[in-house]
């Protein structure tokens, strides 16, 4: 049931969404043109407010203290006359009285008067303050207006006084940057991506054209072709896959985990060793490994292959000859992987950069081996499992990465939080 005629409003005070067709047209066009209340608007009302208050409030003090001093003739004897300037003689109680109602209306014509000059003045300095105040939420606003992927190297770099104001602007000038990051870091994945995948496409198409062109092409000809396509779409394959993983793996990064249940990280170890034993012998390396029982929890298939990722770069980046140690080891809060390896020699300033996509020996490289992703698929993994990874450049060349999980039982630390127990050091290896 309706109210009054003609309103929106039901009798029982419930507030109705306007009605279809011209009418709710023009009243959200109404709606949509009337004034906002914006922030400083507010503010200035609130200021003008205030201030009409406190002057009302003082001026109605200043009665009652008229009222309380215009009392002298209440300790008169009754009868007492008062003897003007004039000549005239009058009562006394009727003369305070008249005195009084004439101080009052002059106070309040006067108190008033005042009232109405100071408010408006402070309302409008108000206005004013208020708008210089708030002139870097408009250029923030401005900012925001014209960012886009063309124009992410504008900043606001605001000078004023080290206020809120200037913190919401710094932290607004350090949001550009970290968006800037993410979209030169997305830019350079992509680029490196469609480069990677066009390789092995590249190289089949070359092969068949080859094949096609040359009329005496036989059947050995034809055989090396189908090696060569085999294994540029196997690399195509692999690259695919880990693009996959690291997609799936960094979607479940800070979120829980599609498949969390107990599970050991030597065990991931043991199949990452017996897959790339014939590497190892092929290459004579040296294998030392201590893998005591690391419990945790969390999904057995990412573990593996985090295990694998680590192990099989180790492998990949050694050289004949050398040496390869994988330790597991736990304390009251942590489980530990660490995978370390001889090889060529790394500045440290790049080790950090080894973790991002497509990164190999700590620079941007494709067309050789590996996808340069298993690493960032190590920290993409570790991060899903609440835990931290660091590596470290060895003197004499090598690299060793380690991998720190909370233990089973223990609640996982922050995403990205460095472990603050080392994990202990093994006497046999390096």
């Amino acid at each position: 049931m309706t109210g009054a005629p003609g309103t929106d409003r039901p009798a029982n005070g419930e507030t109705v969404a306007p009605p279809p067709g011209l009418r709710g047209r023009l009243y959200r066009r109404v709606r949509a043109n009337s004034p906002r209340p914006t922030l400083r608007l507010r503010l200035t009302l609130l200021n003008g407010v205030l201030l009409v208050g406190a002057g009302a409030l003082l001026l109605g003090l200043s009665l009652l203290l008229v009222r309380q001093a215009l009392v002298p003739a209440q300790q008169l004897q009754p009868g007492s006359q008062v003897t003007l300037a004039d000549g005239q003689v009058v009562d006394a109680k009727r003369y305070q009285a008249r005195l009084a109602h004439d101080t009052e209306l002059e106070v309040v014509f006067k108190g008033l008067a005042a009232l109405v000059v100071i408010s408006s003045a402070g309302v409008i300095g108000g206005y004013i303050v208020t708008g210089r105040a708030l002139r870097p939420l408009t250029r923030v606003t401005q900012a925001a207006r014209r960012l886009s992927t063309e124009t992410m190297d504008q900043r606001i770099r605001y000078a004023g006084p080290d206020d809120e104001i200037r913190e919401l602007a710094n932290t607004f000038d350090a949001m550009l940057d970290r968006i800037t990051d993410a979209f030169a870091s997305q830019r350079r994945f992509v680029a490196n991506a469609s480069h990677e995948l066009r390789t092995p496409l590249a190289v089949m198409r070359t092969e068949v054209d080859v094949v096609l062109a040359d009329p005496a092409s036989d059947a050995e000809e034809l055989r090396r072709m189908g090696r060569v396509v085999r294994e540029a779409s196997e690399r195509a394959n692999s690259l695919v896959e880990s693009l996959l993983l690291l997609a799936r793996t960094e979607a479940q990064a800070g979120r829980r985990l599609v498949r969390k249940v107990p599970a050991d990280l030597a065990a991931g170890v043991a199949v990452a060793l017996s897959a790339v034993r014939p590497d190892v012998a092929r290459m004579e390396l040296s294998l030392s490994v201590a893998t005591p029982p690391a419990p945790v929890v969390g999904d057995p298939s990412l573990l593996e292959r985090l295990a694998g990722n680590l192990i099989e770069n180790a492998v990949r980046y050694n050289h004949s000859g050398g040496t390869l140690w994988v330790r597991t080891s736990t304390d009251a809060e942590h489980a530990y992987l660490v995978v370390g390896n001889s090889g060529g020699e790394l500045d440290p300033g790049e080790v950090p950069a080894l973790f991002e996509p497509f990164r190999r020996g700590g620079r941007e490289r494709t067309g050789t081996r590996g996808s340069g992703l298993g690493l960032s698929i190590v920290r993409a993994v570790i991060d899903a499992h609440g835990g931290s990874v660091s590596a470290r450049a060895l003197s004499g060349g090598g690299l060793e990465v380690t991998c720190t999980m909370p233990a089973a039982g223990v609640t996982p630390v922050a995403r990205g939080a460095v472990a603050a127990v080392p994990p202990p050091a093994t006497t046999d290896l390096p």
